[in-house]
């Protein structure tokens, strides 16, 4: 008897490349339940995001199709890997997408895909999804558009046109650590052109000024260290105007055999360990004041897994403490390990407003994290 194979319908299709959209990060995806990652009743993936406002969405996400002809040994989607293949059409991207925000489910969108023969083929059926939002339907809510390394000057273009955030991922720091991983893309002409056409093109003053550019770095696949890894980090930063930058932990066990990261010696518990003390030293760029030269690592360019880099770097600089919290400055408060920003400009509104404070009790309730402070403070 003959098999008969039905053709996937929309929601096949959309199963299968939402689950496959989780491997990359570069939209949003924290580390507590308010701001983590969740499966809709469809068992879609829903990510949480911080928009330009300084509100939070929730957005859709999903590739338009998981075919590739990328070899990167990092990606369990790679060219040559037994897994279930479909596209979808940009027709039908838009319409779930617009059944879900219809619905109040979601309110933006993240598309991604796998390289369709070409990277400007996949940045067209990218962009024409936007397209069908914006200039169709007059969808004027968040987009997060990836951008496929080795795309041209012009769909770059036109995705910044559509978008609100655009992401091209970095994966790992320099191109040897690159050539490591994938041998089909260019690190310079594939990655970091695009990074910095998208840097020039987002400028202040420029035309896309306001588009928000995001990246990701695929932590433990290559011979990186953390050390190379902040380093670009702060470079992103600084020189390129980079939003935001994600860490994911490689994923043994889907990656090709000749990656490094197959054959590390760090368990998977580290590993997360080791993403995690990214994300605590990439707050230390971003909200702390810190310069990467300031990040204290081991001798092998590690960072430590068994303390967050904060109270490494205070305990290494005992000279600067204790500080008062009565007269220090906001930045030299945001050193002290257990202070973060939520409770330094709670600090500072109260000097501002007259007042002082005698102990670390009146900070708040003084748990593991607050407790950490009391050694490292004084009150004049």
């Amino acid at each position: 008897m003959a098999t008969i194979i039905k053709p996937l319908t929309t929601q096949d299709k959309l199963s299968i490349l939402s689950q496959d959209s989780q491997y990359d990060l570069a939209c949003a995806c924290g580390t507590t339940d308010a701001d983590r990652r969740r499966r809709s009743d469809e068992g879609k993936w829903l990510y949480p995001v911080t928009l330009p406002n300084g509100g939070t969405s929730v957005l859709l996400k999903t590739l338009v199709s998981n075919v590739c002809v990328n070899d990167c040994g990092y990606c369990p989607l790679r060219a040559g890997k037994d897994v279930k293949r479909c596209v979808m059409e940009p027709e039908e991207v838009a319409s779930v997408f617009l059944n879900y925000y219809r619905r109040r489910i979601v309110s933006g969108l993240f598309i991604s895909s796998g390289v369709i023969g070409s990277a400007d083929g996949a940045m067209e059926r990218i962009n024409r999804v936007a397209g069908i939002l914006r200039k169709r339907e007059q969808f004027r809510g968040y987009i997060h558009l990836k951008i496929i390394p080795g795309a041209s000057d012009a769909a770059i273009e036109q995705a910044l046109s559509l978008a609100t955030t655009v992401s091209i991922n970095i994966e790992t720091p320099g191109e040897e650590n690159f050539k490591r991983i994938c041998g089909t893309k260019r690190y310079q002409d594939d990655i970091i052109r695009p990074l910095k056409l998208i840097s020039r093109l987002t400028a202040k003053g420029e035309r896309f000024h306001g588009v928000k550019q995001t990246t990701q770095f695929v932590v433990g696949a290559s011979n990186e260290t953390d050390a190379q890894l902040v380093t670009y980090s702060g470079a992103l930063y600084k020189k390129l105007g980079v939003q935001r930058i994600y860490f994911s932990a490689y994923q043994r066990g889907l990656g090709a055999s000749g990656v490094p990261g197959e054959h590390s010696t760090i368990t998977n518990t580290d590993l997360l360990t080791r993403e995690h003390r990214l994300y605590q030293t990439d707050w230390l760029l971003r909200k702390y004041g810190f310069s990467p030269e300031e990040v204290p690592f081991g001798p092998d360019g590690s960072l430590s897994l068994t303390h967050d880099p904060k109270e490494v770097w205070a305990n290494q600089h005992p000279e600067f403490f204790p500080v008062d919290v009565n007269r220090a400055s906001k930045w030299d408060l945001l050193r002290v390990p257990g202070l973060g920003p939520v409770m330094v400009n709670r600090i500072m509104k109260c000097r501002k407003d007259g007042g002082s404070m005698k102990r670390i009790s009146e900070l708040g309730r003084v748990g593991k994290v607050l407790g950490k402070a009391e050694k490292y403070v004084k009150f004049s």
